[in-house]
This record gives C-alpha cells, sequence and structure tokens, in this order.
C-alpha cells in the first residue's frame, strides 16, 4: 500500500513539513517518508510506550525480548503482567514480544482494557533483530511521541504541518464492528467527530490525507475532497491481499504532479 500512498502525499515532495500522524498504529508511512521532523500520537498507551522504549532504550529493549522464552505458556504468563509493575524497556519488550507472538499481530483488549489476544506462535518473532531495533530507534528520535486523543492533536496544527490520518476501521464497513485490531472501539460518531476536525484543518490551510472505509456513509462525510479507490490492500480478510481492498484515499489538495 505504500508504493500507492507515497507518490500521492504531499510530504513526499517536501521536506520542509513537519509530518503529524494522530493514528500512529505502525508508522508505516513515518518510517516510509522518514521526515526531518514529526509527531507521533496515538490513543494506546502501551503502543507509545513500545515507541518510547525503543526510541531510548533499544539494547535494552532487545536484550529482553530475545529472553523471553519461545513457548504457550511463556506467552500467557507475560500477557499476564500488568504495566504499571514495568519500567519502560520491560513494557516496550512486553508489547513487541505480544505483537510479534500473538495470533496474526491483533491487537484487542477486554473490557477491564487488557490485552487478551490467544497464542499465535514464534514465526513471526525473529524478524526482529538488534540492528532493527537500533534503525528504529534513530528514526524515531527526529520525533515528539504523545499519547492523545487525535482531535487534541490535529486542533494543535499549523499550516506547515502535513497531517496523515488512518484511523481505525474495516474495509468497506461504516462502523469499526468487528474487534481484530481494535482498541477500544471507533464508531461511525468518531468518524463524524474526525471529519469535522479535518474541515476545521482546512480552514486553517493545513494540508492533510487520510486512509479510511470506502463505504458510502463514510466517505459521504467527506464531499469536495479528493478521493480515490486504493486498488490493492489487506481488505476485510485478516492478513490476505486483494485486488478490492474497500479503502480510499482522501485528501484536500489536488493531485501531485510528479
Amino acid at each position: 500500500m505504500l508504493n500507492f500512498l507515497i507518490p500521492r502525499l504531499i510530504s513526499a515532495t517536501n521536506k520542509t513539513y513537519r509530518l503529524v500522524e494522530p493514528f500512529a498504529g505502525g508508522c508505516a508511512v513515518f518510517f516510509g517518508l522518514n521526515p526531518k521532523r514529526a509527531l507521533l500520537s496515538d490513543i494506546n498507551s502501551e503502543l507509545i510506550d513500545l515507541y518510547r522504549g525503543i526510541r531510548r532504550y533499544p539494547i535494552e529493549v532487545w536484550k529482553i525480548f530475545r529472553r523471553f522464552p519461545s513457548t504457550k505458556d511463556a506467552y500467557y504468563k507475560i500477557r499476564d503482567w500488568k504495566q504499571k509493575n514495568l519500567d519502560l524497556p520491560a513494557r516496550a519488550a512486553r508489547t513487541l514480544y505480544l505483537n510479534r507472538t500473538c495470533f496474526k499481530g491483533m491487537w484487542r483488549h477486554n473490557a477491564d482494557g487488557e490485552f487478551n489476544v490467544g497464542y499465535g506462535g514464534q514465526q513471526r518473532r525473529w524478524v526482529i533483530n538488534k540492528e532493527t531495533l537500533l534503525c528504529a530507534s534513530r528514526k524515531l528520535k527526529i520525533a515528539s511521541i504523545k499519547c492523545n486523543d487525535f482531535e487534541e492533536v490535529i486542533d494543535a496544527c499549523r499550516q506547515d504541518d502535513f497531517i496523515f490520518v488512518d484511523p481505525p476501521y474495516c474495509p468497506g464497513e461504516r462502523d469499526m464492528v468487528h474487534d481484530h485490531f481494535r482498541y477500544g472501539k471507533f464508531t461511525l460518531n468518531d468518524h463524524k467527530r474526525l471529519a469535522m476536525t479535518l474541515r476545521k484543518a482546512s480552514a486553517r490551510r493545513i494540508r492533510w490525507a487520510l486512509t479510511t472505509s470506502g463505504h458510502p456513509d463514510i466517505v459521504s462525510l467527506f464531499r469536495g475532497y479528493n478521493i480515490l479507490a486504493i486498488p490493492k490492500g489487506t481488505g476485510r480478510r485478516i492478513g490476505t491481499l486483494t485486488n478490492d481492498s474497500g479503502e480510499v484515499l482522501i485528501r484536500n489538495y489536488k493531485e501531485i504532479s510528479q
């Protein structure tokens, strides 16, 4: 998807901007664009601790991560650890370990806010190595990293910011009704709040791009903007690429001349 997105982002041709991601997630666009300045934010405090831990303590995070046992029993014991009892490197290593060994990399919480995805095996774990974390740490050093609601982040943006927005959504659907990748719920009302917040940013002459569901009720919130169907993505089936992703790219600026 990055091959489709990056040539269509205003930041791809303008290195004087500050990249702002209010839904940091996996930070694929941040790492892909490699900006000189960035603000990364997410409402998931465990995710933010992961990035803060890797930025400041990459070697310590790696040492803890590699020492975790490669068994199903160990996975559930580590999953049950309480974040408040851990220092930052241990919190970051735990989140990284759970993400790489849980079922298909899902991130889901129960009603008490506790991570509750089942064990998925070790196949995805060792894509991560010390060099990976050192590289990520270097890139993250240029970024401000916050744990905030998206509205607060977008409302604070200025004209020299470029906002890339990737909220939780199910491709082709109106509400975040499935919880495979969910941290809390992102409802139609949240989509409406996001649309209103981005319209206010447009009024302040701030450029932004949004990836979201292609459901008509979502797209209708952005009438008047530049809307493109994303041809290839994961679609509704987890981990499966499809040529009809059900996703769209919405921008408040015109196509970039190549």
